[in-house]
């Protein structure tokens, strides 16, 4: 293995210096996400093992540059490459900036795919794009799968549980038996299965030196086995579930049973599939140079890069903090709550009670520069006990009590200054505008009511009327009137 890696590192010593130079320009970002792989959290297990096999096969395995298919150095390409990757670097400072850490995360790979447009060339930087997917294997994105892995992973189980004739109720995500109950929660997604199954497929891909066709094969295979792998497994412990009347030990730790089932698969997948070997002919691997123009343009996002983000990192200042001043409402305890809500402890929540409504204001300030204006944290409402019943659009849903059968209408939107929206993606992403306007704080304004019919018609009705008069109450434009003082 050592010689191999000492014969293969004149071809690898190209893109292990433009991932050495993409290490040191986005360096803040790539110092978060080694801490994320150093958590080795359920979604992220396999992250710090994906970039050791990223390593690993451009020191064993490194792209292949056929002798008969130089490098393009036209000025035309360079220039071209140059100004895709000061873009990108911007980019990159933006999001930086704003700490919105899954698209930072996600210019990494990008990052370093056009630093190899213009310090390798077109062709060498394309035939680095398999290994940069692989790469981006390990970013933290997996968590936005989870929700989606849940539901059709109840849809799939639903449609089978009853194929073996079991007295079984599927809501959403929760099983009810005759003996208790199962809740599909994120640990039962099977993220971390599909993940490491498109890992695999990746790497054999690789190794073969796929086609396109082939390697969207590979891909597909691989993620649907680590899908049924998930889908077996929690048939099985349903099935044991019900056999056994919630009894048996399998039920609260099936850890080493996931593994198995997902090997039961995986592992003959990886036997039966092809094996194409490199050929080392005489046209074989081409070595590759730097290209001189290329490195200009690499110092130039060096300079451009922190100097961005140092100007996006203001220092921020106390603000008076948002309240209702509504004379049919008061002060209530966030426990009179209809539907308790939770969130960390960087909130503050305020609650606020008036004619059978509930008003619940939590909010957040960004004071240093190492923080985000929209953190993240889990859905305030948990799913253990509530299920939402119906999507109205516009942050309006019914939620359920699984187990007193009450309603409640919940109306909920995030406030960043001046700007709002009923989507928490969005707000992320309205965070670029907000910090470059000077905005710090964040809000969470939840409005719920308790349904007394069960169409709950007359709580919806209702509802019209409350938000306007939130957007009326001068104490939610407090921030913004401070903040600009504290510019001017």
């Amino acid at each position: 293995m050592l010689r191999k890696t000492l014969d293969h590192l004149p071809f690898s010593r190209p893109y292990l210096m433009v991932t050495g130079i993409g290490l040191l320009l986005f360096y803040p970002t790539w110092l978060r996400l080694i801490e994320r792989w150093l958590a080795f959290d359920q979604v992220l297990a396999h992250g710090l093992f994906t970039a050791l096999i990223f390593i690993g096969l451009l020191l064993i395995h490194p792209p292949r540059n056929p002798v008969d298919h130089p490098p393009s150095t036209s000025g035309q390409t360079n220039w071209l490459g140059g100004a895709v990757f000061i873009l990108v670097v911007l980019a990159w400072g933006v999001l930086e900036l704003v700490r919105i850490d899954t698209l930072a995360f996600l210019m990494l790979p990008v990052g370093l795919g056009s630093l190899a447009w213009i310090l390798l060339g077109t062709r060498p930087a394309w035939r680095f794009v398999p290994y940069l997917f692989l790469l981006s294997l390990s970013l933290p994105v997996w968590a936005d799968f989870v929700p989606y892995l849940v539901k059709l992973a109840s849809l799939v189980v639903n449609q089978t549980v009853h194929l073996f004739g079991m007295t079984v109720l599927v809501e959403g995500n929760s099983i009810s038996l005759p003996y208790g109950r199962l809740v599909i929660a994120d640990g039962c997604s099977g993220i971390r299965y599909f993940a490491i199954a498109i890992l695999l497929g990746t790497m054999v891909s690789i190794l073969n030196d796929a086609k396109l066709k082939d390697w969207t094969l590979t891909l597909a295979t691989a993620a649907l086995l680590g899908l049924l792998a998930n889908w077996v497994r929690i048939i099985i412990l349903v099935i044991v579930a019900y056999e056994s009347r919630m009894q048996n030990d399998l039920l609260t730790d099936h850890e080493t049973m996931g593994w198995l089932v997902f090997a039961g698969f995986v592992l003959p997948a990886l036997y039966f599939s092809p094996v194409r070997r490199r050929s080392h002919s005489a046209g074989g691997n081409a070595t590759i140079s730097i290209q001189r123009r290329g490195i200009g343009f690499a110092l130039i996002a060096i300079l451009i890069g922190p100097v961005a983000v140092a100007m996006a990192n203001s220092i921020s200042h106390p603000l008076p903090e948002w309240t209702l001043k509504d004379p049919g409402f008061t002060v209530a305890p966030s426990e009179s709550l209809p539907i308790n809500m939770e969130y960390p402890d960087r909130f503050r929540h305020d609650v606020w009670q008036g004619s059978g409504t509930w008003i619940s204001v939590a909010q957040s300030i960004k004071q240093h520069d190492d923080e985000k204006l929209v953190p993240y944290f889990h859905p305030p409402i948990q799913s253990g006990n509530w299920q939402m019943e119906k999507s109205l659009g516009n942050g309006i849903r019914i939620y359920r009590n699984l187990y007193s059968r009450k309603q409640v209408v919940v109306w909920q939107w995030f406030q960043l200054g001046r700007y709002e929206t009923d989507s928490y993606r969005k707000a992320k992403l309205l965070q670029i505008p907000a910090m470059l306007k000077g905005y710090r704080r964040f809000a969470v304004i939840t409005v719920q009511r308790p349904c007394k019919q069960l169409n709950c018609a007359k709580e919806l009705k209702g509802m019209s009327s409350i938000k306007p008069a939130l957007k009326r109450d001068k104490s939610l434009k407090s921030v913004e009137m401070a903040d600009r003082k504290n510019r001017s």
